[in-house]
């Protein structure tokens, strides 16, 4: 039976017992169909890690991975063709901080932790997944969610073929100390409050550094993130004070060693950053107030930077707007927010690493190509946004030899775009075509 054939099933309506083997024969065809094979005859193919265009090629993939790419259009009558040579086409973009698991709406926001449960929250962020893939982003990785249960489910759904969404990788509930930026009691009256511990992700000392990173390997997290700094959208004063000790993360980090994890810190201010980078951090989110001092140890240890620009617009906008945002958050948002694409602008220049994230949650998911804008408009040129957002954020993730590129072995995660990119960046927000793992997402020429 093909998909024609369960299409017209579902149309004529089956019986309660069918169901469920309808769900299962569904599946088969899907993970079938996964496996056959594609040739896409490019127009233009961006070479990430050689930095250049080329032209006329013939990418042939088996399954959900590219076995070859060849100079002009190899046809075989056997394998279906997908005529690509009026576009560009890259490997499939990477956010390397989303939080899918939300996204801010305020005032509402603020109080949906008392009325959601963790399915409506599951649910939900289903929808935001599949805006994610639909612009583009084959992978993300999330960076911290309240209801980790609901965003492990999520991922595991997306890997199962269950849900339609980007290849995730997830941070589960972020660990900051009492008071911290991801303090979930923070702002609560005080009999709500309690005393959140190591398993709630929140620490003081080496000791709980170490639990709270065994916890987040025996809950399933793929990686680990800490909020080293205050915050924005926390219901706390500072947005950017240091708020973990350095023995605190000299333990997280070693605890974090053992366990292979890459680990991530928000971070707005200098101080806290520093602390995080001379721990041994993989990556600084935001890095707002990153003084000349931070940019060398960045540059020094090979730490990732990964900017967030479309989140710092955001939430500068919104604190314009009366009422949408706290009364302790407006003035941090106004004056974080800014100053973020600053930042990011100087330390392209003096050469710190930089991957792709925008923070999409607090940002609106699905229009995280706009940070391709924000980048290039103070700077980087259109190929280094690119290579950001696929080669380097593999990089940082530990999987660049299977994601972030179009080549042999890798997975067939591609995006193609019909206007130049390179002349009009602003076509990244909107591709005209979105493979992952070898499976149409978005084709313009689809039924």
């Amino acid at each position: 039976m093909d998909t024609k054939s369960v299409r017209s099933v579902l149309q004529r309506g089956i019986n309660p017992i069918g169901l469920r083997h309808l769900w299962l024969l569904v599946v088969v065809l899907c993970s079938a169909g996964a496996h056959a094979s594609t040739m896409i005859h490019a127009g233009r193919l961006v070479d990430v890690a050689n930095g250049r265009v080329l032209t006329e090629q013939t990418i042939q993939i088996e399954g959900d991975r590219i076995v070859a790419v060849t100079p002009g259009y190899s046809t075989d009558e056997n394998v279906e063709v997908i005529d690509l040579r009026d576009a560009t086409v890259m490997p499939g973009f990477m956010d390397m901080h989303v939080h899918l698991g939300q996204e801010l709406n305020p005032p509402g926001s603020y109080s949906e932790g008392f009325y959601m449960n963790s399915a409506d929250i599951a649910l939900r962020s289903t929808v935001y997944a599949r805006r994610t893939l639909e612009a583009g982003f084959t992978t993300v990785r999330d960076l911290g969610a309240n209801d980790k249960d609901a965003l492990f489910a999520l991922r595991d759904a997306i890997n199962a073929g269950i849900v339609v969404g980007p290849r995730i990788f997830a941070a589960g509930k972020s660990i900051a100390t009492t008071g911290g930026h991801a303090d979930p009691t923070n702002g609560l009256r005080e009999d709500l409050r309690g005393d959140p511990g190591p398993k709630e992700g929140v620490i003081n000392g080496p000791t709980d550094a170490y639990k709270a990173v065994r916890q987040r390997y025996k809950d399933g997290s793929d990686v680990v993130k800490l909020t080293v700094t205050g915050g924005v959208l926390s219901l706390a004063k500072s947005g950017d004070n240091p708020q973990f000790t350095s023995e605190e993360l000299e333990a997280v980090i070693a605890a974090a060693s053992d366990y292979d994890f890459v680990v991530a810190v928000h971070a707005h201010g200098a101080e806290g950053m520093k602390r995080a980078i001379r721990a041994g951090v993989h990556s600084v989110e935001h890095g707002t107030y990153m003084d000349a001092e931070a940019i060398d140890l960045m540059k020094a240890h090979k730490t990732w930077y990964v900017p967030t620009i479309s989140a710092g617009k955001w939430v500068a906008e919104l604190s314009e707007q009366e009422g949408k945002l706290p009364a302790v958050v407006r003035p941090k948002a106004a004056a974080v927010g800014p100053q973020i694409q600053s930042t990011f602008a100087e330390a392209w220049r003096q050469g710190v690493p930089i991957a792709f994230g925008t923070d999409a949650g607090v940002s609106p998911h699905g229009k995280n190509g706009r940070e391709f804008g924000f980048m290039v408009e103070v700077g980087m040129p259109v190929m280094e946004a690119l290579r950001a957002a696929t080669i380097n954020a593999a990089m940082l993730l530990r999987v660049e030899d299977e994601l972030g590129q179009i080549a042999p072995n890798f997975f067939a995660d591609l995006v193609a775009v019909r206007q130049d990119p390179f002349s009009d960046v602003s076509s990244l927000e909107t591709p005209d075509f979105v493979m992952k793992s070898g499976i149409i997402v978005v084709s313009s020429t689809s039924n």
